[in-house]
Order: structure tokens, then C-alpha cells, then sequence
């Protein structure tokens, strides 16, 4: 999609919206094909465009932020549309890659984005929450087929494609543990908890005339600040809304006039109003500039 982001390699930077952060290594990433997001008032247009493309070319990957694109400001789109992607991939077998780094683990309010989907997506890439943040960790996992590919007693067959750290014991075991804080009951009141305060919070702030935008899904809060200047990453507003926040003893970090707010679940309701209050007090105030 436009606007995605899935990372800081080579091949990352090459399925990710092409900006001032990869500019360097323009001439050393692949060739990809992007399309629109099916973002609200885009929809026909993303699905049309990824049909012709689908159908017209040799496509080896379909790879995707489901529901929500992270970096790229925040942009949520409705499950219908990608299943109606990922539906002519599986008619033409096109592998289908889902990037849960930001969205997995409840972030959306369902266990993984992709279980909003009617199709499995075929890859899903984990990192992130999967230890709670505290050590670095990521996971690819694959269905059967694609395990069996690399099974040969031709060495020639095998996955080469390892690193020192993997399964480094000490993270597998915080992400062990983190998950074990999945299986608890209050962890998913407090999921439940998060989500019903950001739509009571959107819904009282929703035109305000400060805001282009506000919108949420499950954890994920997101404002998008009007501005004189153009709305994205690099917005100059971002760092006088650290700053505002840095202020009242609160941390969050905008993608230029995007401010999101994804609160970790044990937060208390003390704080959520503490953040909730703050983030009212800059809409109040604000004046674009």
C-alpha cells in the first residue's frame, strides 16, 4: 500500500512508501507495486487499482498493515475492503504477507487485525508486544505449505536466512511471560476498558474545529491536527505537541500533526484521564500553524 512502513532493511524499505527516510537507498531498493490503502473515500478506487495489478502482472507478495497504517499516520480502513483483496490473491495465488508488529497482540481489539479478516493472510509477521516491549524479539509464522518448501535433503532447499539472535533465550522468555499476561481476565477487561473510553472521548470531541480528523479501533487513538501546512511525518506541529505534552509529565509522540495515543493495558483509569485531559486541553488551545 501507499503510506505503509514495515521496517528499515532493504527489502523492508522497498515494500514501504518511498519518502525522505529511504531517499538515500532509492537506487538499491526492488521493484514494487503500490497502491492506494482503502482508506474511507478511497475504497473503489484502491480496489480497482490492485484487481488491474493483481491481474495484469507476475505479483510474487501482497503485504499489508491490516486495519491500520502505523507510520503512515494512523489511517484506518474497514476489514471488507482487504478481504475483498485478499480474496482475489487467493483466486490467483499470490501470497499474502500481514504485518502485525503494530496491530497485534489486541491492539485492535481482536487478539490480531487478521482474525477481523474473512481470509487468513498466508504470512504474519509478530514483534513488539510480543515480549511487552522489553526485549527484542520477532516472529514469521507460516502455514504448512511454506514450512514444507524448505524441507529437502538438498541443502540447496534450506532457509538460510538466520541471524545470531535468533530464539535468543532471554527474550523468548519475557515473550513467554507476556503472553501468559494474555491469558488473565483482567488483562482483556482492561483492553475492553481502554476501547470504551476512546470512543467516549472521540465522540465528545468529534468537530471540533481543531480536528481534521479523530477516530479510533480497539486501543488506538488517533487526532489528526488541522494545520496551514501539509499533513504528514515530517509536519513541523509534531514537535510543538511533544513539547506541550512533555510540559504535564506525558510522553507521546506524534507523527507530525497526527497525534496517536496506544495507552499499554495496565494503565490505570487515573492516568487515561490524566492523558485524556491533557490531550483536551491542546485541542482547546490549538491554532494551526
Amino acid at each position: 500500500f501507499e503510506n505503509a512502513y514495515h521496517g528499515d532493511t532493504f527489502g523492508a524499505m522497498s515494500v514501504g512508501h518511498r519518502n525522505a527516510f529511504s531517499a538515500a537507498f532509492d537506487e538499491l531498493l526492488f521493484d514494487v507495486e503500490f497502491v492506494p490503502a482503502p482508506v474511507p473515500g478511497k475504497i473503489e478506487e484502491s480496489i480497482k487499482e490492485f484487481n488491474a495489478r493483481i491481474k495484469d502482472k507476475e505479483v510474487a507478495a501482497f503485504i499489508f498493515e491490516p486495519l491500520v497504517q502505523g507510520a503512515g499516520g494512523m489511517q484506518m480502513y474497514e476489514a471488507g475492503a482487504l478481504d475483498r483483496m485478499l480474496r482475489k490473491c487467493k483466486f490467483y495465488g499470490v501470497l499474502t504477507i500481514a504485518d502485525e508488529v503494530f496491530t497485534g497482540f489486541y491492539r485492535t481489539g481482536t487478539a490480531f487485525a487478521s482474525h477481523q479478516l474473512h481470509y487468513t493472510p498466508d504470512i504474519i509477521c509478530l514483534s513488539k508486544t510480543l515480549t511487552g516491549g522489553t526485549l527484542p524479539l520477532g516472529v514469521t509464522a507460516v502455514p504448512d505449505f511454506i514450512y514444507r518448501a524448505f524441507q529437502s535433503k538438498d541443502p540447496m532447499h534450506t532457509f538460510f536466512h538466520g541471524h545470531s539472535f535468533t530464539a535468543n533465550p532471554l527474550s523468548c522468555t519475557a515473550a513467554l511471560a507476556s503472553l501468559d499476561l494474555f491469558e488473565r481476565t483482567e488483562t482483556h477487561e482492561r483492553i475492553k476498558a481502554i476501547g470504551k473510553q476512546h470512543q467516549q472521548f472521540q465522540v465528545h470531541w468529534q468537530g471540533h474545529p481543531a480536528i481534521l480528523d479523530i477516530r479510533f479501533l480497539g486501543t488506538i487513538l488517533a487526532i489528526d491536527f488541522k494545520t496551514e501546512t501539509e499533513s504528514g511525518y515530517l509536519n513541523p506541529a509534531g514537535g510543538s505537541i511533544t513539547e506541550f505534552f512533555l510540559e504535564r509529565g506525558i510522553y507521546l509522540r506524534p507523527l507530525g500533526n497526527v497525534l496517536y495515543f496506544t495507552p499499554p493495558y495496565c494503565i490505570s483509569d487515573n492516568e487515561l484521564h490524566l492523558v485524556y485531559t491533557a490531550i483536551g486541553a491542546l485541542i482547546t488551545a490549538w491554532k494551526a500553524t
